[in-house]
This record gives structure tokens, sequence and C-alpha cells, in this order.
């Protein structure tokens, strides 16, 4: 299951263990092909809390982390961010880079 977050509550969302977080929008095409990834990642990585975030109605978070064009997926692992991966990913793709992580 993926939680939607935004700017009030990002950070307590994603304080704890491993967190992605899909930014987002609704105009964003690549976006549109990346949720269903995420999804399913959600549905097979249970130890992996997975968040979204709507950049045009939550603007202070990406600011924040100088998130510059999406789809972005934010890594956080204990409240710290490991990792940003940038672009449209396959779910092998992501997998595979989330597996480091997981260890």
């Amino acid at each position: 299951m993926v939680i939607e977050t935004n700017d009030n509550n990002f950070t307590s969302d994603t304080l704890n263990g491993l967190n992605v977080t899909d930014f987002w929008a609704t105009w964003c095409g690549p976006c549109k092909m990346q949720s269903p990834v995420i999804e399913e990642l959600s549905n097979e990585m249970p130890d992996v809390k997975f968040t979204k975030l709507d950049i045009d109605k939550n603007p202070q978070t990406p600011e924040q982390f100088g998130i510059m064009s999406i789809p972005t997926m934010l890594v956080k692992k204990d409240g710290v961010v490991v990792d940003s991966i940038v672009g449209y990913h396959s779910k092998d793709q992501l997998k595979e880079i989330l597996s480091q992580y997981t260890a």
C-alpha cells in the first residue's frame, strides 16, 4: 500500500525504517507510468514503506530536498536521505536499487 503524504506529515511519515517517497504531479506522463510500479513494489516489499507526494499541492518538501524534475523517488533510511532516483525506473531496476538498503 502506498500512503499519500504531504508537507505537514512528510518528516514523521518517513522517520523510521526504509522509506521510498514518489514525488509526482497529475500532469506528469512519466509519473503516471511510475505510479503502478510503485504500487506493485509496495505489495512485494513489506519491509519498505512507500509514500507519494503531489508536488503541486505540497511545494515545500520538494524545494527542501532540491527536487527539480519528476518523477523522483527519495529513499530515506531512519529519517536520513540515502538515495535519490530521478526519472522512470522499471520494477526490476527499483528492486535492485532498494536491495542495497534492505540487506
